[in-house]
């Protein structure tokens, strides 16, 4: 009875069990604050990281350097005015987890962007693209000069490639890229092309490879540059090389004294006779290289060509050409054209 009484007693003075529950109970209640606070915390975040950013304009460019940390890009993207903070775009990158794999290059960071959005964007590298246009017809060291002369592409200027051997397009590139690689996709894209057309090639062509194929299509292309002329064009060439006779392509001429680089005048009659691998008026059959870097519908015209009669063909006076099947008829068409540029000359 005696020690009931005094168990009863250390309770009310508050005993051992006491205080371990008031320590117990006020711990739950601290990390049930913490918990909270930090659900806070991310909701917050959460709400800034997905509101609209501060920028104004349509597109707010932006280039992250090479080797730049997490703490450096987020400066970065505040002093462009990207961002609001810096600490806050990197705690949006570690709640994304995204943070450690941002990426250098030059960003188009549209109007309004959210962190969100710049930390996916950055990312992922879905870097700002810039259009290196090669048009048809360049040869290949005009090509290497464009190549050299963009401000984007970065790198040594490349060795020019053999004549032909580009694809003509226009290509997306990073601004840094490399010029040699670009060349090389240029060059790659060029192979593809061909065999894939020459696969589907007509039959019965007088053409025996894919190299010869490219040759005519690089004489097609210097001989117009309205698209729907290529098969009018390749198909008189193609009647040709089959009866035997010569292409009489004044392209060739050119190339064979300026490798294709413009002569600033008509050519002269000593150049038309003079005697070059490429000067189709004096050999037989096609020159030995391509003479431009042709598109993929010149090379596609000439390996399947339409079915006509024409042999010739002469300029209209309309910047397009008068085409013939028998030699009288192109006699007239170069009298008319003939008549056009006295016209010209004397207006």
């Amino acid at each position: 009875m005696a020690r009931r009484q005094r168990e009863l007693a250390a309770d009310r003075r508050g005993g051992p069990r006491s205080g371990f529950w008031s320590i117990f109970t006020w711990m739950a209640s601290a990390a049930a604050s913490a918990v909270f606070a930090a659900l806070i915390g991310a909701v917050l975040l959460l709400i800034e990281a997905n509101r609209p950013g501060p920028t104004t304009a349509e597109e707010t460019v932006v280039v992250i350097p090479r080797g730049a940390g997490g703490n450096a890009i987020s400066k970065h993207l505040e002093g462009e005015g990207v961002i609001r903070s810096a600490l806050t775009f990197r705690l949006a990158g570690e709640l994304y987890e995204r943070g450690r794999t941002l990426k250098a290059g030059e960003y188009a960071v549209p109007q309004g962007a959210s962190m969100r959005q710049v930390v996916d964007m950055l990312a992922e590298g879905r870097t700002l693209l810039h259009p290196i246009t090669i048009p048809e017809g360049l040869t290949s060291a005009m090509v290497v000069e464009l190549l050299a002369a963009s401000d984007v592409l970065t790198g040594p200027v490349p060795a020019v490639p053999p004549e032909g051997a580009i694809l003509p397009e226009t290509y997306k590139v990073a601004r840094g890229a490399d010029r040699t690689r670009i060349l090389q996709q240029m060059i790659a894209d060029h192979q593809e092309v061909v065999e894939k057309l020459w696969a589907k090639r007509a039959k019965g062509l007088p053409i025996k490879t894919p190299e010869e194929a490219v040759i005519l299509a690089s004489i097609v292309e210097k001989e117009t540059g309205i698209a729907h002329e290529r098969p009018q064009v390749a198909a008189v060439f193609v009647n040709r090389l089959r009866k035997g006779m010569r292409l009489e392509s004044d392209p060739t001429i050119i190339y064979g004294v300026s490798r294709g680089r413009a002569l600033g005048r008509g050519i002269l009659q000593s150049e038309l006779d003079r005697a070059t691998p490429y000067n189709t008026y004096k050999i037989d059959g096609l020159p030995p290289t391509p003479i431009a870097n042709p598109g993929r519908d010149a090379i596609a015209a000439v390996l399947n060509p339409p079915t006509t009669t024409a042999l010739f063909f002469v300029a209209d006076g309309t910047g397009g050409h008068a085409f013939a099947a028998t030699y009288a008829e192109h006699q007239r068409n170069v009298a008319r054209w003939r008549d056009i540029e006295r016209q010209r000359a004397n207006p």
